[in-house]
């Protein structure tokens, strides 16, 4: 039985996978600059029966097409391998060498599951139909996001399936989670500047003071969500910087603010764009102030495919106590991922495997400097995107 063979290579493999992913991990690169990660990617393809596609969109992203020796439907595989501007504190031997950056969010540890995943089903392409499209993404973490070059670039255009994993430490490796339609945020970026007339401390009332005006916004703006927003649908406004330093006796006559909105549905991402806009008109209108104001789609929200999904379930739930012991339904995320990209065009579903470490209650999360993976969780995800993609590969 194929399955049978490819789990056996996987086992066999898994060393590798961990060989990878701690050599990635000590060597994170950011998004759009990811140099010596791609090339690593590259040469471990070098020699073997592929076709490579490099520096997808003038950046670092590869597509690398397995093709079968049957007919059959095109199934695409998806990891990211960009890391975050954050200071490692782990404590892990093989730790950050790049000083300020970090591979926080698992990255490293998608890209080294997918690696020797690709490499099997290599070596088992005389028995597969139709064709695999391993996507090594570059730039998930940073807008635009990598996800756009690889959907322009054209490679994907005949693809019937996508699929992909991320690593949560919500639970350990024995658990896999899914969730159907909308399953994670989407997110906006705005930018502030409010500016006044500045003045003397003792003689406001010869000023128009911006830090007040924006102090004003920063309280109003959270009306947004508790007073203009369907008590159903789901919106979070966060300001995140607020510089207004000056002397203490001195009004200000310009402040800059920054924050990111999050919805699980674009139209209420739209909704609460109008709806900061119309603040804004009335601050300017009460503190006699301008404005100007830049928002900025991010990301769109993820959204599962209902068929696809359940596919998924009917797969795995064959395998539940076999490599793993659990699989259930994972709640909606606030935060965002630019799988969505893929999703908008090809039907497809991105669920989870569990990352904790064995024996503590709570792990430290993604984006955490001291978030560590498990793993035995490369094994888990591997066998699970492994048997996915040849069940949906052998379905006329």
């Amino acid at each position: 039985m194929l399955r049978s063979l490819l789990f056996k290579k996987l086992e066999q493999k898994e060393q590798d996978m961990i060989k990878h992913y701690q050599y990635l991990h000590q060597y994170p690169e950011p998004s759009f600059n990811e140099v010596k990660t791609s090339q690593y990617i590259e040469a471990f393809y070098e020699n073997k029966d592929v076709v490579i596609h490099n520096r997808i969109g003038g950046n670092y992203g590869l597509i690398v097409e397995i093709e079968g020796s049957l007919p059959g439907r095109t199934i695409a595989l998806r990891a990211d391998f960009d890391a975050l501007n954050i200071t490692e504190d782990t404590g892990l031997p093989f730790s950050s060498k790049n000083k300020g950056w970090m591979h926080a969010c698992g990255h490293d540890a998608h890209t080294a599951y997918l690696l020797i995943l690709a490499e099997c089903l290599i070596e088992l392409k005389a028995h597969l139909p139709g064709k695999i499209m391993i996507i090594h993404q570059h730039a998930e973490e940073l807008a635009p996001g990598g996800a756009i070059d690889m959907m322009q670039s054209g490679y994907l255009n005949g693809v019937d399936e996508i699929y992909g994993i991320h690593l949560f430490p919500d639970y350990t490796p024995d658990v896999i989670s899914y969730r159907k339609g909308p399953t994670m945020g989407g997110r906006s970026l705005f930018h502030l500047k409010v500016k006044g007339k500045g003045g003397h401390g003792s003689s406001p009332h010869l000023a128009n003071d911006a830090i007040m005006a924006a102090s004003t916004f920063v309280t109003n703006v959270q009306t947004v969500v508790s007073r203009r927003l369907n008590p159903f649908d789901m919106g979070v406004v966060t300001i995140s910087s607020f510089n207004g330093l000056g002397s203490l006796n001195v009004i200000q006559d310009s402040v800059e603010l920054a924050g990111d909105v999050r919805y699980m549905e674009s139209r209420i991402g739209h909704q609460i764009h109008v709806e900061i806009e119309q603040l804004i008109k009335g601050l300017e209108d009460t503190f006699n102030i301008q404005c100007e104001f830049k928002y900025e789609l991010d990301c769109i929200p993820l959204v599962n495919h209902y068929k696809q999904t359940d596919y998924l379930i009917d797969i795995l739930a064959t395998s539940q106590g076999d490599y793993f012991e659990s699989l259930k339904e994972h709640e909606q995320l606030t935060s965002s991922e630019d799988f969505a990209i893929y999703l908008e065009k090809i039907p497809g579903t991105f669920f989870f495997v569990g990352c904790k470490p064995y024996g503590i209650e709570k792990a430290h999360f993604n984006h955490s400097p001291k978030f560590v993976v498990n793993e035995d969780a490369l094994l888990t995800a591997s066998k699970a995107l492994g048997e996915v993609v040849l069940n949906r590969l052998s379905i006329e």
